[in-house]
């Protein structure tokens, strides 16, 4: 299977022009022989500019799934040019505000995915059950951003039978706790035509990739899975974000990466073979479970706010 993955530099709340990218970008995914494509999280609405915003008028971007305008275009844009689209937007539903990730076909949503681990937003509510569906003869699985970080949810989603996991972010370039992270100064963004060494190397250090290239591969490796990582592409919000959207095997190495400062997809094809022969599999096959369920099973408080979010929360 040839599958791509977007990155864009989306509009805050424009719904209108987030979802005219995400059409060129399926037709040039298209045209190059994808047979799929992922976007990422919030892709449609936009996502950093949502923490400010009150319970009305997140209530007001957030539409039904699937019974949205914004799902009638993506199932639109999938007949237009007959490919399975993944995208992410602001979904209500009794009362209920989520960041949810969608996959339509022609034929409408196969497939529904709410993050577990919200926090963008104070009025969003968490999702609370895993999604592994079939695409493509392939069985897919989604976590949304953070979800990936808590690595119980990977090993719950492989377990599940997802050989292929698509991962939408919006990340990179935000304060840490751990040395060299921060937020990428305007200035290498502004000047990205005449100097953009000076914005890669900004954007592949500490702030951007390295800290993406500390765990993602992990994920991949460790599970046995292929990753499907999605990313904006300059600011979403105030927030500048370095891209990087990339496609990983089972063995933890990048297939394919996107490194333009603009609008842009990449594709590699993937194939099941590498699945069993991959250390995670083994790795899953030589589980005890008998030794460590109650440990981790054992009741915890999740908390997920991030460095960057202490004052708004």
């Amino acid at each position: 299977m040839n599958i791509a993955v977007a990155q864009f530099q989306p509009k805050d709340g424009d719904k209108p022009y987030n979802l005219s990218i995400i059409r060129n970008l399926t037709e040039k995914a298209k045209s190059r022989g994808a047979d799929l494509i992922s976007f990422h999280e919030m892709s449609i609405t936009a996502y950093t500019y949502t923490k400010d915003l009150s319970l009305e008028e997140i209530t007001d971007l957030a539409e039904n799934v699937p019974n949205g305008e914004s799902t009638y275009e993506l199932i639109n844009i999938s007949k237009e040019f007959d490919m399975p689209i993944l995208v992410g937007l602001v979904e209500k539903e009794q009362g209920n505000i989520f960041n949810t990730y969608i996959c339509v076909t022609k034929d409408g949503v196969i497939a529904k995915y709410r993050k577990i681990h919200p926090f963008i937003s104070k009025y969003m509510t968490a999702g609370d059950q895993y999604c592994v569906f079939d695409l493509l003869g392939w069985k897919c699985g989604i976590l949304i951003c953070y979800d990936n970080n808590v690595i119980e949810n990977v090993r719950a989603t492989s377990l599940l039978g997802a050989e292929l996991i698509f991962a939408p972010h919006v990340t990179g370039c935000t304060p840490s706790a751990m040395p060299g992270r921060d937020y990428v100064d305007d200035k290498y963004w502004e000047n990205r035509k005449k100097d953009p060494v000076s914005l890669r190397l900004e954007f592949d250090g500490p702030k951007g990739r390295e800290w993406l290239m500390r765990w993602l591969p992990t994920r991949a490796y460790d599970n046995g899975v292929y990753y499907a990582f999605t990313n904006p592409i300059g600011y979403d919000g105030e927030h500048l974000k370095n891209g990087n959207s990339m496609i990983i095997d089972p063995y933890g190495d990048v297939l394919s990466e996107i490194k333009s400062f603009d609008d842009e997809i990449t594709i590699s094809n993937i194939t099941k073979d590498k699945i069993k022969l991959s250390g995670g599999w083994r790795y899953k096959n030589a589980r005890r479970p008998e030794l460590y369920k109650d440990i981790i099973g054992r009741e915890h408080k999740s908390d997920t706010t991030p460095v960057w979010m202490n004052d708004k929360l």
